[in-house]
């Protein structure tokens, strides 16, 4: 896995893996939920102003701002994790990786 993971070039290792059907699936979130993080930040993208205009509306936070940094955080703690590990040559079947 560390293989796939890193560039020979020694560039920073890839937040994903690519799953049997293809799919990037980023590590420490299953499948079904890098989708719903795809479609989240890709909202935020679109409008470009996701967090100010959630907050403007609200007044606060809105579901979906809670869930994207939910899912954010869930994937940045795994990764920081594994990249932790991966310094020490333990990476391989780390169980970073959330196959449910």
């Amino acid at each position: 896995m560390t293989d796939q993971m890193t560039d020979q070039k020694h560039n920073a290792p890839r937040r994903y893996f690519v799953d049997a059907q293809g799919h990037r699936v980023l590590i420490g979130l299953s499948p079904k939920e890098t989708a719903e993080f795809e479609a989240l930040d890709l909202e935020s993208n679109e409008t470009g102003q996701f967090i100010s205009e959630v907050r403007a509306r609200k007044g606060a936070a809105g579901d979906g701002e809670v869930r994207w940094h939910e899912l954010y955080s869930k994937h940045e703690r795994a990764w920081r994790a594994w990249i932790a590990q991966s310094q020490t040559g333990r990476a391989p079947d780390s169980g970073f990786v959330n196959y449910v």
